[in-house]
């Protein structure tokens, strides 16, 4: 017995069940625009494929790698909701996946995202999937597609959540890591932002919960800036920066400060033989981090241990380079300079002094 196929308007409907195809669709048109600035010579095609396609002219490489990298923006989403602000936490998340391949040397070459949410709102998805674009045209890679997906039921109407995957490449010959550092190498600091993408919770948990301060707030200890714009700070992006410096001076390691602060992603990148030795007082802290300490009395090893504390990216360089390193992230307004050095020891981050007063 054949089951009758219910009269149009009796039954249930995709729409009905919280999933919009339309409003979909429109934020895909809405996206288009955008997403075509993020590109390079090598992409293939136009967005909307099953696929993104990429030709890459591995005949410039002696023994090609390729590099991936994956990553979120985590709870900094929950601010970007609250005041419902969402065209740079795309350039947040470009920067946590690009910035960890060009750690290994590799140069960014595309990416693609994944956005969740509980209801497709067409200018909203718009404006993030345009924070992405903009991410990508900084860091010089292209965005070759991308997912939406709409989950009600799973997720409340207005949130949702952005993950990303990158693919770059880089020589074998010329991969850096722990086996090129040497005694005697300098550690250059590359300034932050601010809190780029880590240690939100924490910091709502401080600003929000504890001192009950609202986003709206412009607090002197913040210049006047008000406390949402300030927890909204698109994250650096230095991929090209990091490219430039390999181009141009002897680079032997790159650390991407994220979670687990200086001293912990330093270490990552160090032999089993040599420490890093930072001095804090060659830098200031930076206003946000010690309106966190101060308004939750967070002590200085957990404040450490969470943010970026103002460093961003760290590299590590040949010390006969140190000054032509310097000069070329001067040259591309970078603000960077020399945090330490690198010793005999353990393969542990030496942290040494105080924060130079600000």
């Amino acid at each position: 017995m054949t089951t009758p196929i219910t009269t149009p308007g009796q039954g249930a409907t995709y729409a009905s069940a919280g999933v919009d195809i339309e409003a979909g669709d429109r934020a895909v048109e809405l996206m288009k625009a955008k997403v075509k600035k993020a590109t390079r010579p090598e992409v293939v095609g136009d967005l909307g494929g099953f696929a993104g396609l990429f030709a890459v002219d591995f005949s410039r490489y002696a023994k090609p790698l390729l590099a991936s990298s994956t990553d979120g923006v985590g709870t900094k989403l929950l601010i970007a909701q609250a005041m419902d602000r969402h065209d740079t936490i795309g350039q947040d998340l470009v920067g946590m996946v690009v910035d960890d391949l060009v750690v290994c040397g590799a140069e960014p070459l595309f990416m693609q995202d994944y956005i969740s949410c509980g209801r497709v709102v067409p200018e909203r998805m718009a404006e993030i999937v345009g924070g992405i674009a903009e991410g990508c045209r900084i860091a010089g890679c292209a965005l070759v597609g991308g997912e939406t997906a709409e989950h009600p039921g799973v997720m409340e109407p207005d949130e949702y959540d952005v993950a990303g995957c990158g693919v770059g490449i880089v020589d074998a010959d010329k991969v850096l890591g722990a086996h090129r550092i040497v005694e005697g190498d300098t550690v250059i600091c590359m300034a932050s932002t601010g809190l780029h993408s880590n240690g939100y919770s924490l910091a709502r948990h401080v600003l929000l919960n504890m001192a009950r301060l609202p986003l709206t707030a412009e607090l002197e200890e913040l210049g006047g800036k008000s406390l949402g714009d300030e927890l909204l700070t698109p994250t650096r992006i230095y991929a090209r920066d990091c490219l430039a410096l390999i181009a141009d001076s002897e680079v032997h390691a790159f650390s991407h400060i994220t979670g687990g602060g200086l001293a912990a992603n330093l270490a990552r990148v160090l032999p089993d033989h040599l420490d890093a030795v930072v001095d804090r007082g060659t830098w200031k802290l930076p206003a946000i981090f010690g309106l966190i300490a101060d308004r939750g009395r967070v002590v200085q090893d957990e404040m450490e241990r969470t943010f970026n504390m103002g460093v961003g990216m760290v590299a590590v360089v040949a010390e006969a380079d140190c000054e032509r390193a310097l000069a070329v992230l001067m040259n591309r307004k970078i603000p960077a300079w020399v945090g330490g050095r690198i010793v005999a020891g353990s393969g542990s981050t030496v942290m040494t002094g105080e924060y130079a007063p600000s």
